[in-house]
């Protein structure tokens, strides 16, 4: 049996002639709006739109599922009403944790976004780069960087990227631009590191099979990322930088991106709690609203 509200997304994507201005009409991410169609699609077995960069087109079977999905469209309002006057009664506390030099392009936008739909919930955030104990610490969710280290443990994964390595346009004029791993031992390199300990990059060259790993001690090290822009704002040397730190460094041509034909691995951003959590509303409500928002804050992650 179709579903009733992605038929009712299907009917708005046909009406607005697109999927972009379906999702400014529907007030959803373009990502969710797109995925709930996709999944119709598969759902049914049959293709419903023609799709290239400019248009829309419905296929024959399509337009006859149309006539039926604007029917489903306006039941889907009708329950909508009802379901609207109860968002506000959603209310309790959400617990989260987030990485160091993530609260400001982030953590913010995203539980700002998350108390508009539900002003009656309120949050709690932990900045800290240790791994939480999620009992111990009273934390329902946490949004984490890297794989799992504990089988308790559950990620739901939200982002995907590869930090960047960059340097303000400033500090390339005065030096001979890298063209390898090994061309970096020559600069001052500034990294992200706890207290004392050594770095190691790892690179990959998008000609190469096998990757190349740098050992190095830093100009200049910190273990706070926004901290580390500014560093390389000021010219001090090259260093690395995820792209969800202050992205628009990078996008305004503040910072530049170095040998970018050599990548960091990727990384994957997860919303991670315990396995056996019994989620609260709340906490099932942002996990779910983390994974179609986070991906509309970020356009074109490098990856």
């Amino acid at each position: 049996m179709a579903d009733l509200n992605s038929l009712a997304i299907f009917a708005k994507v046909v009406e607005a002639k697109g999927f972009a201005k379906a999702a400014r009409r529907l007030h959803m991410p373009l990502s969710t709006v797109s995925r709930r169609v996709a999944e119709l699609e598969v759902q049914l077995g049959v293709r419903l739109l023609e799709r290239s960069t400019r248009s829309l087109r419905l296929t024959d079977v399509g337009a006859e599922v149309l006539e039926h999905a604007r029917r489903s469209a306006e039941l889907s309002e009708a329950v909508d009403n009802v379901v609207s006057n109860q968002l506000s009664s959603v209310e309790g506390v959400l617990r989260i944790s987030a990485p160091l030099s993530t609260s400001d392009t982030l953590v913010a936008p995203l539980l700002g976004a998350f108390q508009s739909t539900y002003p009656n919930v309120r949050v709690q955030v932990f900045i800290t780069n240790r791994f939480v104990e999620h009992i111990a610490d009273g934390v329902d969710l946490a949004l984490r960087v890297g794989p799992l280290r504990n089988s308790s443990l559950v990620a739901r994964k939200i982002l995907t990227f590869r930090n960047q390595l960059v340097a303000s346009p400033a500090y390339l004029e005065k030096v001979k631009a890298p063209r390898s791993p090994r061309d970096l031992l020559d600069h001052k390199l500034v990294a992200f590191t706890h207290w004392g300990l050594g770095v190691r990059w790892t690179f990959r060259h998008r000609g190469k099979k096998d990757p190349e790993t740098l050992s190095f001690e830093p100009h200049l090290s910190m273990n706070d990322y926004s901290g580390l822009a500014a560093v390389l704002l000021s010219g001090v040397g090259i260093g690395d930088l995820p792209p969800v730190v202050q992205p628009a460094l990078v996008r305004d041509g503040r910072l530049v991106e170095v040998m970018p034909d050599w990548h960091f691995p990727t990384s994957d951003l997860s919303v991670v709690h315990l396995s056996n959590l019994h989620m609260s509303r709340p906490v099932r409500l942002f996990k779910e609203f983390a994974v179609d928002v986070a991906p509309t804050l970020f356009p074109g992650l490098p990856s």
